[in-house]
């Protein structure tokens, strides 16, 4: 129950070709999320999203604001989740502890197999030349 709840307001309503808006139905949610629990659709999502920060360069202003540090310490008391939190939490229960290390190899794949397609190319291009 709380599922569909959560599910509708990520979804939201749906507008009938009338105009008149109504509740999405139990079918229409499942059909948009694809038969998956809301959990597990939403840690995906959220895994998706910190693995497409992390590939990014670091100049990019996203990636400046994931990994900015505010300068005060934060209030006493039981420290509130971040979004950051459940992400380690995340990967924790998947046990993919070195992560980091495994985008950087992706990194390095990827240039390798950019660096070898323009050889490639160029090759082609020098072959036609002649």
């Amino acid at each position: 129950m709380f599922e569909k709840k959560i599910s509708r307001k990520i979804f939201g309503s749906a507008r009938e070709a009338n105009g008149i808006w109504r509740i999405k139905t139990n079918k229409e949610l499942d059909k948009l999320i694809k038969h998956w629990n809301i959990t597990n659709y939403v840690k995906a999502q959220r895994l998706s999203w910190f693995g497409h920060i992390n590939r990014m360069p670091e100049t990019s202003t996203v990636k400046g604001i994931h990994k900015w540090k505010p300068f005060t310490g934060r209030p006493a008391g039981r420290p509130k989740s971040r979004w950051e939190d459940d992400v380690r939490n995340d990967l924790k229960k998947m046990k993919l502890m070195k992560w980091a290390e495994q985008v950087q190899e992706e990194k390095k794949k990827k240039k390798k197999k950019r660096k070898k397609k323009k050889e490639e190319e160029e090759e082609e291009k020098e072959e036609k030349e002649k």
